[in-house]
């Protein structure tokens, strides 16, 4: 579904149609100020002074070091703030828009009456078509099972050998298909929470409760292809290839690495310990993954096993029978690797419901560039200082 400029003022927004910019070769012709009511441009866009009636948050999500994006299975949105060189303070933005952050996400534990002063947050990305955009959905902060400490976490970048801090937030998106509006035509007009007619049921029950709903899309096809495994892009092939030089004349250091970069992609894994580098069992480390929280939390175990291959070099059935032989009772797998898992066990994984969770060569090199570690050379010297060889000194590839 795509709307042409002309019909953006009176225009719906439902999820994942195309809004078209205009062609008179400025910036005028950016779609979202004539569908919104907000200015033209920046990445938080708030319309109203004082107290913002609404939120728009624009991405590109093609910036390599501030990789925003949706993850459509899930309904969470990932979003690195605006302060995206050295020399500022991390709240000092011009447009404010860590700050509305910070904001925005403190005030989401807070209760219902301060939620209900808070501006809805709606969610667009740049086609990379002109100006045209596409509408993600209705964003609120936080995840479901997470607390703000882990939805809002700053985290520190350097540039030009200076070092500065930014945030990553994430949001969830709320199970929303179409924003009438006539739910617009309200919030710009400053009407109040209670007096609302036209605002979807959602997010209601999220100012009211707190409880978000997520909009998630599992894929029709569990299993993924080898291409779909390995890297896609130049950044992620040569984050891949200094893993593997690092560690390819001492795999048992990889298992370590392995075990830190499960905790990383799982999110929650609270302990994890790498057995011995013999007479492992074939579990190459054993970790703790948490649901919940507090005093309601439950631990279940799981075995990681790791494999530092060449890309060109997959993982077959027997390496991943082996790893779901040796799962105990209530306990899952994570297949670490560096390569990928060949179709046939990958849909015999998924065919037969093993609790397998992979995380294949794509996985890992986007796991770190979220975690801050988009080039190689800095992913190199975390190699080197934490995660070292036996033999103390591999050579690597020039970088």
């Amino acid at each position: 579904m795509a709307v042409d400029f002309i019909q953006l003022p009176i225009s719906d927004l439902t999820i994942d149609a195309q809004f078209r910019g205009g062609t008179s070769g400025h910036v005028g012709d950016d779609p979202i100020s004539k569908l919104m009511g907000v200015g033209n441009q920046g990445g938080f866009r708030l319309m109203g002074t004082g107290r913002a009636r609404l939120a728009v948050l624009v991405t590109n999500s093609s910036d390599p070091d501030w990789p925003d994006g949706l993850d459509p299975e899930t309904g969470i949105f990932t979003y690195f703030g605006d302060n995206k060189a050295p020399g500022r303070d991390l709240h000092g933005t011009p447009r404010r828009g860590n700050s509305f952050l910070r904001e925005l996400f403190t005030a989401y534990e807070k209760p219902a009456a301060v939620r209900k002063l808070m501006p809805p947050v709606f969610l667009f990305e740049s086609t990379g078509v002109g100006r045209d955009v596409r509408f993600l959905g209705l964003g609120v902060p936080g995840v479901n099972g997470s607390t703000t400490e882990s939805s809002l976490v700053a985290i520190w970048r350097t540039k030009d050998n200076q070092r500065f801090l930014n945030y990553r937030a994430q949001f969830t998106v709320l199970n929303v298909e179409r924003i009438e509006r006539r739910w617009l035509t309200e919030l710009q007009s400053g009407v109040a929470f209670e007096k609302q007619q036209f605002m979807p049921a959602p997010w209601e029950r999220w100012i009211e409760n707190g409880i978000r709903i997520p909009l998630e899309a599992p894929k029709t096809v569990r299993y993924r292809s080898k291409n779909a495994q390995l890297p896609n892009e130049p950044r992620q092939k040569n984050l891949i290839h200094t893993i593997y030089h690092h560690f390819r004349e001492d795999p048992y250091a990889f298992e370590d690495f392995a075990a830190w970069i499960a905790k990383l992609h799982l999110g929650t894994v609270v302990s994890y310990d790498v057995t011995r580098r013999h007479r492992d069992g074939g579990r190459d480390a054993l970790a703790k993954f948490r649901i919940g929280h507090g005093d309601g939390a439950i631990f279940v175990d799981c075995a990681i096993e790791a494999k530092c291959y060449e890309l060109s070099n997959g993982i077959g059935v027997r390496a991943v029978s082996r790893l779901i032989s040796r799962l105990r009772h209530r306990q899952f797998g994570v297949l670490v690797t560096t390569s990928y898992v060949s179709s046939q066990a990958y849909e015999e994984i998924v065919e037969d419901g093993h609790p397998v969770v992979i995380v294949a060569a794509r996985d890992v090199a986007k796991t770190l560039i979220q975690a801050g570690y988009s080039r190689s050379e800095h992913l190199l010297e975390l190699l080197m200082n934490e995660f070292p060889t036996i033999e103390g000194s591999i050579s690597h590839p020039s970088i």
